[in-house]
């Protein structure tokens, strides 16, 4: 991972990752544990700062033997795919608020995933005006976010009802994704029989998606699909 590289190495900054709490920071750590072994990222600390993303690991600890093939592969080498000498999960506030006051370089992989909540927006707001520390944004951001924003390449955006410049530097990851792809979702909906389904609405994506998954659901045999408008009411 090039961004681990440049700003641990060249800029002596902090990388700050906001991630989902289940699936992308699992993903995540997953990722550089591999690159740890193979010797591809400098030897840097890395924080997941976050309870609940502890939590949802613990459980994917307890339940390895259902991940996919390459991960129990890889678990023959590092038996805990979640974590490494440099992985230090933080439950306590006192702990996360102690990460500001650090002056070496380090990783932070925080929720929320769209930096709109929780611990990572603190982070953000504290390491945003340093050129040396760099933002990672992983996957997609809703625009109105400010996850989304920074993705947008905005100059300034407003944290905790403060105007901040944006001299951190961004970057964009596009690879990951917590949700399935329409291949998956389908897979998901195989034990149902689409013609015993009276009625299919389609809530949550962006307009062009949706579009694209209505047609898929067609071809599955689903027929009567609605993407409702904002307020619509339906009786069912």
């Amino acid at each position: 991972m090039e961004a681990v590289r440049d700003t641990i190495t060249r800029k002596k900054g902090k990388l700050i990752i906001p991630a989902f709490s289940l699936g992308r920071t699992q993903e995540i750590v997953y990722a550089l544990n591999r690159l740890d072994l193979h010797g591809l990222i400098p030897d840097v600390t890395i924080y997941v700062d976050s309870p609940l993303s502890a939590s949802a690991t613990q459980i994917m600890r307890e339940h390895a033997s259902c991940l996919n093939d390459d991960v129990q592969r890889f678990m023959e080498e590092r038996p805990d795919p979640f974590g490494f000498e440099d992985v230090h999960y933080i439950r306590d506030i006192e702990e996360s608020k102690r990460l500001n006051e650090l002056r070496e370089p380090f990783v932070v992989i925080s929720a929320s995933g769209m930096a709109e909540a929780g611990r990572v927006k603190h982070h953000i707001r504290n390491s945003i005006d340093d050129p040396r520390n760099t933002i990672l944004i992983v996957g997609y951001a809703e625009p109105q976010s400010l996850g989304g924003k920074l993705r947008s390449g905005e100059k300034e955006v407003n944290i905790f009802g403060e105007i901040h410049a944006v001299r951190a530097e961004v970057r964009v990851v596009e690879g990951l994704s917590a949700h399935g792809d329409y291949k998956e979702m389908l897979q998901y909906l195989s034990c149902i029989n689409a013609s015993e389904v009276e009625r299919v609405f389609l809530v949550h994506g962006e307009p062009e998606a949706l579009e694209h998954w209505k047609v898929h659901l067609h071809g599955a045999g689903f027929r009567n699909i609605t993407i409702p408008e904002l307020h619509e009411e339906f009786m069912v």
